[in-house]
């Protein structure tokens, strides 16, 4: 229903949805969701959260993932998924935006503007993606004093560190800073970069009774694994965060190389959402029916379009 009607408003709030469906024992899947449409068809296709990611909102916005944009804009995002969908959501924080006052201000913004979990990772500034070269890490104790932070901030807010520390300091590095963010506060860690079945399963083994978060990105350091296999391998979340914006760029690039060549978009009808569909999947006459004023629209029927 419309996120208009507020009986339908889910009243426990998304920090303790998501918990709570990290305590079923089967591995929680998260497709990348930024925006309100990709958040509706993941609903749809029986998806139960969200994974909002940091380079997807920047390259939606035309900028690369270096840790430019500001809270403000990733609360636009989270906002409109939220009201979209109302599913709980985990969202990349990057590096909390500064430090300890600048990560309690963040957590409190994302709570409030409907997150269910973030992530902070042990970068410093400008940071990259986990799975390219050259990064720089936090000292790790300035890492945990961050997390601390977030957990002080949080009212429900279910809080992952990620660690970068296995491509520059080896399994060791990052299990050792693993433990450190558990006893400042985190709820679960998010190592990075893992490249091998070896290094996930490692990891896990030496990280007994942890909730870990694994990272199904395409065209990065890990190999190709399923959720059963992550789930196998010993970790109770997965993501694939930027999936849904390599598949969305690549059919609007075709759809513009389409209409220089042909001079319309008549061969690209086909590939295309219908007016129908799209009206069912945004609830077009739900919205209607709560307002007398408004007159019940009719789908074009005899078009060639296909609606």
């Amino acid at each position: 229903m419309p996120y208009v009607i507020g009986a339908d408003v889910p009243d426990e709030p998304a920090g303790l949805r998501f918990r709570r469906l990290l305590e079923r024992p089967e591995i929680l899947q998260m497709p990348g969701a930024h925006f309100g449409m990709a958040a509706l068809l993941a609903k749809k296709a029986g998806f139960e959260a969200l994974y909002l990611s940091g380079a997807a909102m920047t390259a939606t916005m035309g900028l690369p993932d270096l840790g430019m944009i500001t809270v403000d804009e990733v609360c636009f995002w989270i906002r409109q998924v939220n009201r979209a969908a109302g599913l709980p959501m985990l969202v990349d924080g990057d590096t909390g935006y500064g430090e300890a006052l600048n990560v309690m201000h963040m957590v409190r913004a994302f709570e409030e503007a409907g997150a269910g979990a973030v992530h902070l990772e042990d970068q410093l500034l400008p940071k990259k993606c986990g799975h390219l070269n050259d990064k720089k890490l936090a000292d790790a104790h300035d890492m945990a004093a961050k997390v601390a932070a977030a957990r002080k901030a949080r009212k429900h807010l279910y809080i992952i560190a990620r660690t970068d520390a296995a491509a520059s300091e080896g399994m060791d590095g990052a299990v050792a800073r693993a433990k450190l963010y558990l006893e400042a506060g985190a709820d679960a860690i998010f190592p990075e970069a893992l490249n091998t079945r070896e290094m996930f399963t490692e990891f896990a083994r030496r990280m007994p009774g942890v909730k870990l978060l694994a990272n199904m990105t395409e065209f990065g350091r890990t190999p190709f694994f399923t959720a059963a296999e992550f789930q196998e391998m010993g970790y109770a979340m997965v993501i694939w965060p930027v999936s849904h914006l390599r598949v969305a760029a690549r059919a609007v690039e075709e759809l513009y190389a389409s209409i220089r060549e042909n001079g319309g978009t008549h061969k690209m009808v086909d590939r295309m959402q219908t007016r129908a569909e799209l009206y069912a999947t945004i609830g077009y006459h739900d919205y209607e029916s709560l307002d007398a004023t408004l007159v019940k629209t009719v789908i074009p029927s005899g078009m060639p379009q296909r609606g």
